[in-house]
């Protein structure tokens, strides 16, 4: 039996986006009567009469969607349009911040960042083969800025000879990328 579920997710400006689960079938007796009690249970007692038991799972899960989405859309109806617009005059006493209508895509350039920065690494150590403790040097000081002092005491190695191996990395991998290129 397949049946179709809404997410909170899914919705997006205001159109249901479905993801469509199969289930194997069986007797969802027990499934259908949980829920039935729950909505019982969350009914007012003037309604209670109202409440009904679903006959089928898909009932059943249309049901949570329409919840799903109507709480969506209480809290989505009124971003677009403030009721007072933004005035830098201070014309208006009105506390209305617009800003707070404005996407934050934070998250997600942070998230493509990481991704470009894990792209990266593994390209270096892809570069390197077998090198790994100088593509972790390379990272760490030439990507994560980490001072060749900084590295030099955690290594335990000189200063001198995290430079020479950083000019070698940086030489083998200019050549690397020199092959890719052609």
């Amino acid at each position: 039996m397949k049946i179709r579920v809404l997410y909170e997710d899914n919705i997006k400006n205001g159109h249901k986006n479905y993801t469509t689960i199969e289930i194997p079938d069986g007797d969802y007796s027990v499934m259908l009567d949980i829920d039935y009690e729950q909505r019982l249970a969350e009914a007012k007692p003037e309604k209670k009469a109202e409440v009904q038991r679903c006959k089928t799972l898909q009932e059943m899960f249309d049901l949570m969607n329409s919840k799903e989405y109507n709480h969506w859309r209480r809290y989505h109806r009124h971003l677009g349009n403030p009721k007072t617009p933004y005035r830098k005059d201070d014309q208006a006493e009105d506390e209305t911040d617009v800003m707070d209508t404005f996407a934050d895509n934070s998250q997600e350039i942070e998230r493509s960042n990481q991704y470009e920065y894990e792209d990266v690494c593994q390209w270096i150590r892809t570069a390197l083969g077998k090198k790994q403790d100088w593509a972790d040097m390379f990272i760490a000081v030439r990507i994560d800025g980490m001072s060749i002092r900084e590295y030099a005491q955690i290594c335990g190695d000189s200063e001198n000879n995290i430079t020479q191996k950083l000019k070698r990395v940086e030489k083998k991998l200019q050549v690397f990328f020199q092959n890719r290129q052609i």
